[in-house]
């Protein structure tokens, strides 16, 4: 904190610029998760001034980011549908959730999670990364088209026999919860299903239409119906859009074009008395705290979407952590992994309480802020000032904006944030399974699986899947790498090592030397299993040579336990050569030494157990060189 100010000028303009940049897409943000403009605005300005101020990484600009809020929208689309299709009544355990994610982040900072979130693989980011853009991309046609299935009289036409069943069915759960769902009542039953009007039945049909229209399958069903319905002036003012983001970056990248799209195609659309649709109310004033998420508290509606904020909190690590790791390239710095952390989840904490959607470290805001000279904490605390003042000065004017500019705004989002280097390198990565008559890439069958399941099913359950999938290949080609370097072959094919060379002629059919090279884990006990059928039944001493095996885990220590005991009943002598330390430390956890392999049987080096094979083995078989 003492060095805060040490350069002001720098951080000032930092912080103004990348607030500037932040403005169009907390607003797009906002709406593409279902909350609203004012939700991505809110989430911009407090998770940017308190993960900076509590972060690790002095030059990042956080706020909400397209991974964060296609999970988000999945969490607010499921809790508005339990209660009603009603935004309003889902709204304190929507921000419940959001809350619990915030805080799950500051816990994983606190136990020391941040340094291990490098060691996901990168085709899970990468097809996770390029199913977000595709949900945006596919999601956003609709707005872009002017169409909104929900205000389509024909479409919601359809849902209203749904409807009417999903009304009765409620107050039949009502009556139940009541207790007065008995024969005697019914009369109460059929006074209350009087009492629906076509306006309920109305509601509840908009919501299902809306709900069956949602996501990328959603948006597949409707599509054809929505392009014979296309809207021709939200359509030009989303593509107008577009092409001056991508055209103004050819001017230049000083000024952000989405801002430039945003001023220009709103001002035009509003000073020609177009007949848009703008976006939803921007409050003015000052942000006030949502209590009703503390008074309103329901563990049954949260419950279960527990797993849900824990991804989110995940998601927003990644994504944070990322970001920090370019911020470090750029700047000559290193940031603090696990202190970022409970930066970021303070601030998403804040944002919850105050209505915002949880964000992260963005990366294109963080360059933007860096090249613009900031340098410290304080540039971040100013971008969120600064999207504070825009909001209570302009909300007025920003509730102007028409929607089709901030679809268009998402379009370009959506287009950009997928991983084109993975996706290029598809053709190029080594083909390494086989699956029936079919040669791929493990690499791009786990990029595709994450891909293809985030994009059409659950983005929190296929992230989980592609990790699984991921370790299991990790795991079997660790499992056959080390099986391969420990050289499970007949004594003959087994290559002596370099101080083997003088070892007694005579000696070698009643001696086997075994080399392990390698961990000795649960990917290749099996093929370590194979040692006590490769031993010749001339050998009456085993000595295993354990100098390259620097790891053993539980597996691998009972198998060679298993291993031990079985030569012992053969009357064979087990002798190790150079136990290195976390082996031997596993070996005396469980009794192996001293109790399978005595200490007089453990030597440092080959020379010491040359010396006691010499005087303790006796030549009983010819050997096949005499």
């Amino acid at each position: 904190m003492k060095n805060l100010f040490t350069n002001l000028r720098g951080d000032l303009f930092g912080g103004i610029t990348a607030g500037i940049v932040a403005l169009p897409l907390a607003l797009a943000f906002g709406v593409s998760s279902g909350m609203g403009p004012s939700a991505g605005l809110y989430g911009a300005i407090f998770i940017s001034f308190f993960a900076a101020l509590f972060g690790g990484t002095n030059t990042q600009i956080s706020g909400p980011t397209a991974p964060m809020t296609a999970v988000s929208m999945v969490v607010i689309a499921g809790i508005v549908a339990i209660h009603d299709g009603s935004l309003e009544k889902a709204l304190p355990a929507i921000l419940i959730v959001f809350l619990l994610a915030g805080l799950m982040q500051i816990g994983l900072g606190i136990i020391g999670i941040g340094k291990y979130i490098r060691y996901i693989p990168y085709p899970v980011v990468s097809g996770f990364m390029t199913a977000i853009g595709i949900i945006i991309l596919i999601t956003q046609i609709l707005p872009t088209i002017g169409y909104y299935p929900k205000e389509d009289v024909e479409f919601v036409e359809n849902f209203k026999p749904h409807a009417e069943e999903i009304i009765l069915d409620n107050i039949l759960k009502e009556e139940a919860g009541e207790g007065i769902l008995v024969l005697e009542d019914f009369e109460e039953t059929i006074k209350r299903a009087k009492e629906i009007t076509n306006a309920d039945i109305l509601k509840e049909a908009r919501t299902l239409a809306k709900s069956e229209a949602s996501g990328v399958i959603g948006a597949f069903k409707v599509l054809p119906r929505a392009l014979k319905n296309i809207n021709w002036l939200e359509f030009a003012l989303a593509l107008a859009t577009i092409i001056i983001i991508y055209g103004f970056k050819r001017i230049t990248t000083v000024i952000p074009s989405a801002l430039v799209a945003l001023i220009v195609v709103s001002g035009v659309a509003y000073g020609l008395g177009l007949d848009y649709r703008p976006i939803d109310k921007i409050p003015g004033g000052f942000p006030v705290p949502n209590l009703n998420i503390f008074t309103q508290f329901e563990i049954s509606s949260v419950s279960p979407y527990i797993f849900t904020a824990l991804t989110l909190a995940l998601l927003g690590a990644i994504d944070s952590l990322l970001t920090s790791v370019v911020a470090d390239n750029m700047t000559k710095t290193k940031h603090k992994p696990n202190k970022e952390l409970v930066g970021q989840g303070i601030g998403n904490s804040i944002a919850a309480i105050f209505g915002g959607i949880p964000g992260a470290g963005a990366t294109i805001r963080t360059v933007v802020n860096i090249n613009a000279g900031g340098k410290t904490k304080l540039s971040g605390m100013i971008a969120g000032i600064m999207l504070l003042i825009i909001m209570m000065a302009l909300a007025p004017v920003a509730s102007q904006i028409p929607a089709a500019v901030l679809a268009g705004i998402l379009i370009t989002v959506g287009i950009g944030v997928m991983d084109y280097k993975g996706l290029k390198a598809i053709p190029s990565l080594p083909k390494d399974i086989k699956l029936g008559p079919l040669k791929l890439s493990s690499e791009v069958l786990i990029m595709l699986v994450v891909l293809v399941l985030s994009s059409v099913w659950n983005l929190v359950y296929a992230v989980g899947i592609g990790l699984v999938i991921a370790s299991l290949m990790f795991m079997k080609k660790m499992g056959d790498l080390t099986a391969e370097r420990s050289d499970i072959k007949a004594l003959e094919k087994e290559v002596g090592w370099a101080d083997e060379v003088g070892f007694p002629s005579n000696l070698k059919e009643e001696v086997f030397i075994k080399h392990l090279k390698g961990p000795l884990f649960f990917g290749s006990t099996s093929e370590f299993q194979a040692l006590a059928q490769q031993i010749p039944k001339t050998a009456s001493t085993v000595i295993i040579r354990m100098d390259r095996m620097q790891y053993m885990d539980q597996s691998g220590l009972y198998t060679l336990e298993d291993i031990l005991i079985d030569l012992r009943k053969s009357g064979i002598t087990v002798l190790f050569v150079d136990v290195l330390r976390q082996p031997r430390y596993m070996m005396e956890r469980v009794d192996v030494i001293p109790d399978l392999i005595p200490e007089d049987n453990i030597f440092d080096t080959f020379e010491e157990c040359l010396e006691w094979i010499k005087a303790n083995v006796k030549d009983v078989y010819p050997s096949k060189e005499d």
